[in-house]
């Protein structure tokens, strides 16, 4: 776990925080930075259409494959892997930008131990990369610090990116401790601003955001992987995101 001060950049909290582990639907943080970033340098049409693949990889989760439309515009794609994981459009904008260029925008952003490997796939055989995406909690901390700060490429792109990732509709491990509503709690007020994003996946969870109060603003990460044999142990790993959680709340509110 990593947890910094918003404000003066000093850590608050440090444990195995250089350790990289897969982070799931994490990785796609660096995947939407890309993606504004084409869409202001004009290397992506924001107007133009994405037509929807067929349902291959990534095909038992998401909304996209339940809507009538099937061509959606780069924003529209933005939000749903923001807001939804949908990895069908996490596929889509991966297509539209490419895995190289987003693996060069993580250089760029001086993140070391970062790596965005692959497409989102529902089963990964043998010539596929082990896991869709990698990180540690100091480089989740770094990116949302520069993204809240309008530092992550530019203050155009940053602010997007925020925007994005404020729809997140996933508040079930550390974030659950606010008490917001996870279908409306962008732009909720002064009191509590929260900004995060999940990751899941069989034996992984993971979770970084920023969440700032009326006493401090903080950014935070938190990766766990664990044994996975039974439900309990996925029901012991979220308790102790909670616990993440309520510490995290204390230090701002």
């Amino acid at each position: 776990m990593c947890v910094t001060d918003l404000d003066r950049g000093k850590d608050l909290v440090l444990g195995d925080a250089f350790v990289t582990l897969p982070v799931a639907q994490l990785g796609v943080i660096p995947l939407l930075i890309q993606v504004s970033a084409a869409m202001e340098s004009g290397k992506v049409d924001a107007a133009a259409s994405v037509a929807r693949q067929p349902l291959v990889d990534g095909s038992s989760a998401g909304l996209w494959r339940h809507f009538a439309a099937v061509d959606l515009k780069p924003v529209d794609l933005a939000v749903l892997t923001a807001a939804a994981a949908d990895p069908l459009a996490t596929n889509a904008l991966i297509d539209l930008v490419g895995l190289d260029p987003v693996r060069e925008r993580i250089e760029h952003l001086g993140l070391t131990r970062t790596a965005l490997l692959d497409r989102v796939r529902e089963d990964r055989g043998p010539d596929d990369a082990p896991h869709f995406a990698l990180s540690t909690t100091r480089d989740l901390t770094t990116m949302f610090s520069a993204l809240m700060n309008g530092r992550a490429v530019s203050a155009t792109v940053s602010a997007q990116v925020i925007g994005w990732l404020a729809l997140n509709a996933d508040l079930g491990l550390a974030a659950g401790a606010t008490g917001l509503d996870p279908l409306a709690h962008a732009g909720t007020g002064k009191e509590l601003l929260l900004v995060n994003k999940t990751g899941r996946d069989r034996g992984i969870r993971a979770e970084a955001g920023v969440l700032a109060g009326p006493r401090a603003g903080v950014a935070y990460a938190m990766i766990v992987q664990f044994t996975e044999h039974t439900p309990l142990d996925r029901l012991r790993v979220q308790d102790a995101f909670r616990v993440f959680g309520a510490d995290l709340m204390e230090s701002v509110h």
